[in-house]
This record gives structure tokens, sequence and C-alpha cells, in this order.
């Protein structure tokens, strides 16, 4: 992971900020982790700050939970349905995603 961030750290512009979304990896939660100073690390399921969480969690209220799938096959179908079926709603993307401290931007 550090590697990883040193990486990215030298692509960042000169007087510029990286923002990384984080998973639950273990090496991302290790206390072992050094941020250079160019980046700052958010943490693993932020729904203020990464609004795809709530698209997920949409998803599942509403068309993926409460079902036993079949096969792997029938899962996969499922969940292309429920994403088709969303992308097809850019409205309630709009309306999932947004947050009150981003209209000032």
């Amino acid at each position: 992971m550090n590697l990883h961030l040193a990486e990215i750290s030298g692509m960042v512009s000169p007087g510029k900020h990286a923002v990384l979304l984080l998973d639950q990896a273990g090496s991302h939660l290790s206390c072992e982790v050094r941020v250079p100073t160019n980046i700052t690390l958010l943490p693993p399921k932020c729904p203020e700050l990464n609004a795809v969480e709530n698209v997920w969690q949409f998803m599942r209220d509403n068309w993926l939970s409460n079902r036993v799938f079949r096969d792997h096959d029938d899962i996969v179908n499922h969940c292309c349905h429920a994403w088709n079926r969303l992308t097809s709603q850019p409205w309630r993307i709009m309306s999932i995603g947004l947050r009150k401290w981003v209209r000032g931007y």
C-alpha cells in the first residue's frame, strides 16, 4: 500500500491534492500505512462522501435483497437487471447522490 500511495503521490501535479476512496482491505486499514502529504484517504463505507455507497444500498433495498438465488448466473442476471433498471432512471441516480454540501461547487 505504501508503494502504491507513493506512486500516486508522484503523479499528482505540484500544488494539487489527491483524494482516494478506500475499501476495507486489510492493507488499507494497517497502522503501517504512510500517507503522503498530497493525498487524503477517505474511510471505507463513507456514504456521505461517496455517493455510490447509497446507489448500492438503494439497489439492495429495492431489487436485490430478501431473495434466494438459484445459482451464480441467477445472481448476475438479477444484478444486471437492477443496474439496467436504475440506469434507465437518471433522475433517481441524481436524487440518491445529491449532497447538500455539494450545491455550492
